[in-house]
């Protein structure tokens, strides 16, 4: 039972937690890159998690056999093959995406969130806790960019995932699915979230106290 409430909190570390863009604020280049649309917002986020599991579940299984001395190398080596398959993957099954996407899929490889669970956490811990770990950070990472791609097309395409959802007479803002956008919108998530966190940890410890 333990067991499975370790795995719980992990898992949730990394949704919630530590978040790695709202709190950890990690992979910013794909955050703000390509979070222009729901779609590839969602998209580039699933591909991070299934490269993030698959890298930290390997890295856990070798790390007994992988020497201090290359570990860095090995970690670039099995992360870059998982970056391929998904990237071969995207352009076989889903075209469109992979377009939207282009060279963010390649640039996964040297993407912090993905590198970082490996050097902190896989190469560390059991492969159970390594899946959790991933599973957590990764689906943490796609609901942020995800909330945040879908505002940006909302209210500079006036769709989303590319439904109409503005009147006619709606005029986009079309600063918001522009680079300076993406900081903009990441910047107000960001006072949002931090709010929020604020006010749970206020009643949290007012819980304490009483």
């Amino acid at each position: 039972m333990a067991k499975k409430q370790n795995i719980l909190s992990v898992f949730l570390n990394g949704l919630v937690t530590e978040n790695p863009t709202f709190v950890l604020m990690l992979g910013l280049c794909p955050t703000v890159g390509v979070t222009t649309a729901g779609s590839s917002g969602l998209g580039m986020g699933l591909a991070t998690t299934a490269v993030l599991v698959c890298s930290n579940l390997f890295i856990s299984l070798l790390r007994n056999f992988i020497p201090e001395k290359v570990r860095i190398p090995s970690f670039i080596v099995i992360i870059a093959s998982f970056v391929t398959i998904v990237d071969l993957f995207l352009q076989a099954f889903l075209p469109d995406l992979s377009s939207a996407l282009g060279s963010f899929v390649a640039l996964i490889v040297v993407n912090c969130i993905v590198f970082a669970r490996a050097e902190a956490f896989a190469f560390k811990n059991s492969p159970l806790l390594s899946i959790a770990d991933g599973l957590g950070m990764g689906l943490g990472f796609t609901g942020a960019i995800t909330i945040l791609a879908v505002i940006r097309e909302v209210f500079g395409n006036g769709t989303c995932f590319g439904v109409s959802l503005m009147p006619a007479a709606y005029q986009p803002m079309a600063i918001l699915v522009q680079p300076v956008g993406g900081f903009i919108t990441l910047g107000l998530l960001l006072i949002v979230v931090n709010a929020l966190r604020n006010l749970a940890s206020k009643k949290s410890a007012r819980k304490e106290a009483a």
